[in-house]
């Protein structure tokens, strides 16, 4: 099974909703054993030109991985009340983040989906933002 989709992505910091970041972008979505991939070129209006990212969701264990490869990579790796530290690779140099997930919900099914996923998000040790992830996924 693999099929094209229409990835939407809405980021929203603190809660406020002037700081809404949203992309919407076609890509490819499939399933392979027990995960669902949704693939999908980054583009100059993101600031990520040259990179491609891959949203690795498994259902059944309800984690949630976010990868980019290219000028800017990654990789993000979401799971309920668990923290994580990461890389995160810019072509300006390199940024360890810390991720704390305070909820994951996932409802993706061979048609797509939507994923919600409530985190902080600290840089080099500097306060904790609050984020919000909406994903939707439409598979055609």
């Amino acid at each position: 099974m693999k099929k094209n989709a229409l990835v939407s992505v809405s980021s929203i910091q603190s809660k406020k909703k002037e700081d809404i970041i949203e992309v919407v972008t076609p890509g490819n979505f499939y399933k392979k054993e027990n995960c669902y991939y949704v693939v999908y070129d980054e583009t100059e209006l993101a600031g990520m030109e040259g990179t491609t990212t891959t949203f690795k969701i498994n259902c059944n264990d309800n984690k949630f991985s976010l990868i980019r490869m290219g000028t800017t990579s990654t990789r993000m790796d979401f799971e309920n009340n668990k923290d994580a530290i990461v890389l995160y690779n810019t072509p300006y140099g390199p940024l360890e983040l810390k991720i704390d997930t305070k909820k994951l919900n996932i409802d993706v099914d061979d048609n797509g989906g939507d994923i919600l996923i409530d985190y902080n998000l600290s840089i080099s040790g500097e306060k904790p933002q609050n984020t919000l992830l909406k994903i939707n996924i439409k598979a055609q």
